[in-house]
């Protein structure tokens, strides 16, 4: 088993590629492709539709069908964990 110097909830920096300097969640590690699935929070609007839509058909979940927001992965190389302070976590 791989290990990493991250785990799916930790705060990270992107420090590479199109999204850096910005700060993220973890919301999975892909350990077979060495990735992980970011989730940001406060990314401008231009980001935002940087990271593109995906077509869906019909469902009965989405029953018109449309677009949706996808996820960024990125290599788990290009992540660095954010210190939490102790005063942040009480």
């Amino acid at each position: 088993m791989k290990k990493y110097h991250v785990k799916k909830g930790d705060k990270v920096l992107v420090n590479t590629g199109k999204f850096k300097g910005e700060e993220a969640t973890i919301e999975a590690v892909l350990t077979k492709n060495d990735r992980v699935v970011l989730n940001f929070a406060n990314l401008s609007e231009a980001k935002a539709e940087s990271i593109g839509m995906r077509t869906v058909k019909k469902s009965q979940a989405n029953p018109n069908g449309g677009r949706v927001q996808r996820s960024v992965s990125v290599h788990v190389s290009n992540v660095n964990p954010i210190a939490v302070d102790a005063a942040e976590v009480k």
